[in-house]
């Protein structure tokens, strides 16, 4: 049996971050097929994925920094700063409402763990403590808990741990036995979840990421719970589709409820965030504000999106805003058909910058997955997107050179799944737009890839965008508020006027030639700087054609594509 440690300190947080995501990924679609709680929607072991995921990569971001000799101890990060980047990553990654609680749970743990006299390590007594402390906090963010749900998994888990005796190891399998005889009881306090003949999928998740705390302190793997409860069974199988999630045609869950969730961080004092609940509690339904220290992460159900959003900007400052429209025949659709939708035969998946460019890629029929700036998308979020997309052959655009290691992962996990992926290395959304052109679904697969692939490959990109600071680039030295052009991932062009600096990146490219030029334009450029390219193109480039699209909030002030 491999060594393993007998106290909970930084390196047991990463080992349990790393197990768990794997036996998330595991068991994900299963617990995707028995969400029927709040809404039969089929995301919850997706969600869960995705938050452990954002929760992992900061602990590994924080050893890593030390690794580098970032910290006061290089290659050692203590307890706190492990638990502090854990509680942190899944905080900003939270998806869904299992996800928000999820991480709530690793903030309440991380209370604990990371105070101001927290040791090195903590005990059996101390893990106690933190599972307490964790249930506790998680059910206090939610509005109307309810029993039979993973707050009473929560519950239960922290019950035994404080009344077990022992090291880590024996206080962790006292919480993982815990919450697995209250998920399987689970359907006796929720009627939704005995008519489906189900368990909870959010805590069917949490017994999950406990048997993953004791494989990390112990070295043991415990034997996974059942899906599904002991009542009637009245789906023998449950037919499950991202696209069309399956739910019991007989007792469909909360009829008639809201149509929308939505999703936001927020920075905002506390004060502001005591009105925001009381707010957002008349709106909907489903809500959970996770978060402390000014920085909260919010999710609500509720019909009028746009007033769950300006509650948010009285609050404070929202932002990687979520709003997702559960639709007809779905959960809040009552008597809606719950056959699966039969797949499509091919589909386009494309990550882009920006809000604008978003609306132009799914009006052309891509499934669009949006990287705000600084937040490129993991890849369980386009597997996510890939079976959202519901097609037998998918086309995958990451529009970004630093996404296509990301964007592999993903085409790799879902051929596993019999989806046959074709990955279009596209570096710039101009690339995308340029291969989605000339896409046409009813060609021969590998005929449509060889032809966006050619335009994409065929398609000069270039950003123009301002520093942040001072740095050594292709072009000299920039200082912090230089407008910077960058040709085909370079910086060509450093500059003090935004417009002249675009003007000089457009005549630079066009200087080999062209015959269409794209402009997506971002929220912080000058009005009047399509307008004057436009017009240099006009008048200096005969037979050259100029597109304008408005990106949105997209990182870069302005993108320019050449074909």
């Amino acid at each position: 049996m491999p060594q393993v440690p007998q106290t909970f300190d930084a390196l047991a947080v990463r080992a349990w971050c790393g197990l768990a995501l794997d036996a998330l990924g595991r068991v994900r679609e299963e617990i995707d097929a028995i969400n029927v709680y709040p809404v039969a929607d089929g995301d919850t072991g997706t969600n869960l994925y995705l938050t452990l995921e954002s929760a992992a990569t900061a602990v590994e971001a924080v050893f890593a920094g030390h690794e580098a000799g970032g910290g006061g101890d290089p290659g050692r990060p203590t307890l706190a700063d492990a638990v502090r980047a854990m509680a942190h990553g899944a905080l900003i990654g939270a998806r869904g409402n299992s996800g928000t609680i999820l991480a709530q749970l690793l903030r309440g743990m991380a209370q604990v763990l990371a105070g101001d006299d927290a040791p090195a390590h903590a005990d059996g007594t101390g893990l106690g403590l933190a599972l307490r402390h964790a249930a506790d906090s998680a059910r206090q963010a939610v509005a109307h808990p309810v029993e039979g749900t993973v707050l009473t998994v929560a519950s239960a888990a922290a019950d035994a741990a404080g009344a077990a005796d022992g090291d880590c190891g024996a206080v962790a399998r006292a919480a993982y036995e815990g919450a697995c005889t209250a998920l399987a009881e689970t359907p006796d306090r929720l009627d939704v979840l005995r008519q489906a003949g189900v368990v909870d999928a959010g805590g069917r998740g949490l017994v999950t990421v406990l048997a993953a705390l004791v494989e990390s302190l112990t070295g043991e793997t415990p034997r996974g719970p059942a899906a599904r409860g002991p009542g009637p069974h009245p789906r023998a199988e449950v037919a499950h589709t991202v696209a069309a999630p399956c739910a019991d045609d007989d007792a469909p869950p909360r009829p008639g409820g809201p149509a929308f969730e939505v999703i936001y961080l927020l920075e905002a004092e506390d004060a502001a965030v005591a009105r925001l609940r009381e707010r957002l509690d008349s709106l909907g339904d489903s809500l959970v504000v996770v978060g402390g220290d000014g920085l909260w992460n919010v999710h609500v159900h509720v019909d009028d999106a746009g007033a769950a959003v300006e509650a948010g900007v009285e609050a404070g400052r929202p932002y990687r805003i979520r709003i997702t429209h559960f639709g007809a025949g779905d959960a809040h659709a009552p008597g809606a058909e719950r056959t699966p939708a039969e797949r499509v035969q091919r589909a386009v998946v494309a990550v882009v910058p920006g809000e604008g460019l978003a609306g132009l890629y799914t009006e052309a029929g891509a499934t669009a997955v949006l990287a705000r700036p600084g937040e490129p998308p993991a890849s369980g979020e386009l597997v996510q997107a890939v079976r959202r997309a519901h097609a037998r052959e998918v086309v995958l655009l990451p529009n970004d050179a630093e996404l296509r290691h990301t964007a592999a992962a993903a085409a790799e996990q879902v051929r596993a799944e019999g989806v046959r992926v074709a990955l279009i290395p596209t570096r710039s959304a101009v690339q995308g737009i340029a291969a989605l052109a000339v896409h046409e679904p009813e060609r021969r697969f590998d005929e449509d890839v060889v032809a966006m692939t050619s335009a994409a490959g065929a398609t000069r990109y270039a950003e123009v965008t301002v520093a942040e600071r001072q740095s050594w680039t292709m072009a000299g030295i920039c200082q912090a508020g230089d407008v910077l052009g960058l040709v085909d991932g370079d910086v060509a062009v450093i500059g003090q006027d935004l417009t002249e600096t675009a003007l000089a990146v457009l005549d630079r490219m066009l200087a080999a030639g062209g015959e269409l030029v794209t402009l997506v334009v971002g929220d912080g450029a000058p009005e009047s700087v399509a307008e004057r390219l436009q017009t240099r193109v006009r008048e200096a480039y005969l037979a050259v054609d100029t597109v304008v699209h408005h990106g949105g909030r997209q990182g870069s002030v302005l993108l320019i594509g050449v074909e």
